[in-house]
């Protein structure tokens, strides 16, 4: 359980909500933040700046009220989370309300309003390439993480030479793994790595075949998956040597949520197995 910094009730006088008059003649809002954070350094040093000023994350939500406008209070709620998240790095994960105590129903209440907890994922993704300038392909991909708004701390592995796998006749590949954390869902990812997979002109012929870019989710965060089109864990983690060798340069403890091992037991498992066939060169 991590610490936290409450804010609450911060009143702020907004132009959000669907009807005309509503986004004319603007209505107060109150806005309440729990942030999720470490304050254990400042705790022990007293400095405020290795804490979370709470003042200037007041002066933010107001500023982004006043700045913006929207129809529903639960695009307010995301678009206003996802900014926190991006402007103050010591915020590890924001629960938000926000309220409309005069929101426009004609009946009596006391207010109406939403709550949301967003916060940073660590996601491990698994890269690999066997068509024309392999490396290039693979440092394009990363790249277009690294660079993406919603992503950071993207780190990468070695890049592994390893054998085809499935289908044999081909090419052989360039494998790695990268870890980040991001602000984006699985669903969310999984569609930026068709972006990728576009801009890099990736074909799918063949399953298992060979394709310029080939980008996997293999963890987020503890999350466990399934369905039709994303399974997390990716479900051939443990089968593979070309992704737990970059993995384990990564994050050898990292645990299975599933198999409940660490990535380096898996990796030494795997190569105890009778039948084990070395695919990284």
């Amino acid at each position: 359980m991590q610490d936290q910094i409450f804010i609450r009730n911060l009143e702020c006088f907004a132009n959000h909500g669907v009807f005309q008059e509503e986004q004319v003649l603007g209505q107060k809002f109150l806005v309440s933040a729990v942030l999720y954070t470490d304050t254990s350094t400042a705790g022990k040093t007293d400095e405020l700046s290795l804490s979370i000023n709470y003042a200037t994350v007041c002066e933010a939500i107001q500023r982004f009220m006043k700045e913006h406008t929207f129809r529903l209070i639960e695009a307010v709620a995301e678009q206003l989370a996802q900014s926190l998240l991006l402007e103050f790095p010591l915020i590890h994960r924001i629960k938000l309300e926000i309220k409309k105590p005069w929101a426009p129903v004609c009946m009596s209440l006391d207010t109406v309003g939403v709550s949301i907890e967003r916060g940073w994922h660590t996601v491990y993704l698994g890269l690999g390439s066997n068509l024309g300038d392999k490396e290039a392909n693979m440092q394009k991909a990363i790249a277009m993480f690294s660079e993406h708004p919603l992503c950071k701390e993207c780190n990468c592995s070695s890049l592994y030479q390893t054998k085809p796998y499935g289908v044999k006749e081909q090419d052989n590949f360039l494998n790695a793994a990268m870890s980040m954390k991001t602000l984006l869902s699985p669903r969310e990812i999984l569609a930026f790595i068709g972006q990728v997979e576009q801009e890099l002109n990736r074909v799918r012929e063949m399953h298992w075949g060979p394709r310029t870019i080939d980008v996997d989710i293999l963890f987020y965060d503890a999350l466990c998956m399934y369905e039709k089109d994303l399974i997390i864990p990716h479900i051939e983690v443990a089968k593979r040597d070309f992704v737990l060798a970059p993995l384990t340069e990564l994050n050898p403890y990292l645990e299975h949520p599933v198999l409940h091992k660490s990535i380096v037991e898996l990796y030494e498992n795997l190569q105890k197995q009778e039948g084990y066939e070395k695919n990284i060169i």
